[in-house]
């Protein structure tokens, strides 16, 4: 087993559910149920759960929350946008770890890191509310030094790194680079004692680039998984996933 953990992301468990069932959250027909998924993610070896409760609520709800919370015996990691709304249901349901994201209304999912440099004041005050309720706080990144840099100097425990652009990268000298600026952050992340994390766009062909960054925790990735899912069943997509990652050496 790779000492790399995995975190298995179930939003698109509720997004194939509110293709159905949008505005019959009640419905004791509405399937699938992320946290039915998520109690199998955990029982093929995920190390946790991951999931974004959007402001639009395009596919978690409050109440996929309040369950999860209830149910997942791993650890839960809420991926969040700074507003007042969302972290009031953080501060009530205190997840084990809060991944802080940028989020347009107009994006498909989360594109780009978090410009910490820039929202510093904005996250400041919300950071230090969530350490004080007992939460271990992330910042979603792009892997420049300037914003690990900026994490660091928030105080957050941890940073993930956004892999999109080395996962979509469409040229051989572009792959080179993206992944080059994921090793440079992580090192520096590292050398800081900030956990590294990584995320976005990973899946099981592009996960042989990401295993070359060093100083990474864990990668919390949902869409290739629940994709492969629909092929071969989630525990065996959750256990390909942990496979594939089982090279990674720090």
């Amino acid at each position: 087993m790779s000492g790399l953990r995995l975190g298995v992301n179930v939003d698109h468990i509720a997004t194939l559910r509110q293709a159905r069932y949008a505005g019959m959250p009640d419905s004791k027909n509405a399937e699938p149920d992320p946290i039915i998924a998520a109690a199998m993610c955990e029982r093929a070896g995920a190390q946790g759960i991951v999931t974004h409760l959007r402001s639009d609520r395009r596919h978690i709800q409050d109440r996929d929350i309040d369950r999860l919370r209830q149910n997942i015996m791993t650890k839960l990691n809420l991926e969040m946008g700074n507003t007042p709304e969302i972290v009031d249901v953080a501060l009530r349901i205190v997840p084990d770890e809060v991944c802080l994201v940028p989020e347009k209304r107009e994006e498909v999912t989360t594109e780009g890191g978090l410009d910490v440099v820039a929202q510093r004041k904005e996250l400041e005050p919300t950071i230090k509310r969530l350490q004080t309720s007992g939460i271990r706080v992330s910042l979603f990144v792009d892997p420049t030094l300037e914003q690990i840099d900026a994490a660091h100097e928030l105080g957050v425990e941890m940073v993930e790194l956004h892999t999109g652009k080395v996962a979509n990268a469409f040229s051989e000298k572009i792959e080179k680079q993206e992944l080059e600026n994921l090793q440079a952050a992580a090192k520096a992340g590292s050398e800081l004692k900030l956990q590294v994390n990584a995320g976005h766009g990973i899946n099981y062909s592009n996960i042989a680039l990401i295993n070359k960054i060093p100083h990474l925790t864990e990668l919390n990735i949902g869409h290739s998984i629940v994709s492969r899912a629909m092929v071969v069943g989630i525990e065996n997509a959750v256990k390909e996933m942990l496979a594939a990652m089982a090279d990674y050496k720090a």
